[in-house]
């Protein structure tokens, strides 16, 4: 009797302990994700709300591997290098659960509409909003409803090496747009109201 019940709480130890051990990883994404994945107060946490889990997935390794530096933010690091594989993937798929919604973000209605161009322009065939059925199949990650500050920084990494494209033709987009340019992007996609 004592072995079957010793027996049983192993089995149980054995199929709770990834659960447990996912739920940390968790909240070690909430600190600054929130449990909502809206980035909380901080303009420079990125929105991961709604981002496929396949794109979270490939950001966190590019973390990992040193593809993408974390500049501002060393934590994001640390929490991602001691992360299991099962960790990446319950997290991944945690945040692509949760609803994108909008920061209130300020934005100009003139720059926006002319940032709605530019995104048709150079960003529009990879990025889609997180609302759009299509979403999971995009190329690239939803910019719709990005902290501004969070964009501005992003793009500027692309810019100064710092982050590696994943596409060549994604680097010579970027290449293409200017300060004014990205402005008016930046505008446009704080625009963005979920469902919209």
């Amino acid at each position: 009797m004592y072995r079957s019940r010793m027996l049983l709480l192993s089995l149980s130890l054995l199929f709770t302990a990834p659960l447990v051990a996912a739920e940390d990883a968790l909240q070690a994404c909430f600190a600054c994700h929130g449990a909502d994945g809206m980035g909380k107060a901080d303009p420079m946490i990125p929105v991961i709300a709604g981002m496929p889990a396949a794109h979270i997935e490939e950001a966190i390794y590019a973390y990992v591997d040193g593809a993408r530096q974390c500049l501002r933010e060393p934590r994001m690091c640390q929490t991602v290098a001691a992360m299991s594989e099962s960790e990446v993937t319950a997290a991944a798929e945690y945040f692509a659960a949760q609803v994108r919604n909008y920061n209130l973000e300020k934005f100009d209605d003139t720059l926006a509409a002319r940032g709605a161009i530019l995104h048709e322009r150079h960003c529009g065939a990879c990025h889609i909003p997180p609302h759009d059925e299509d979403v999971a199949y995009a190329i690239g990650i939803p910019l719709h409803g990005q902290r501004p500050d969070y964009i501005r920084y992003a793009i500027g990494a692309y810019f100064g090496g710092k982050r590696e494209p994943l596409l060549d033709t994604m680097a010579h987009e970027i290449q293409q747009l200017d300060s004014a340019d990205i402005d008016a992007l930046v505008h446009y996609y704080s625009s963005y109201r979920a469902g919209y």
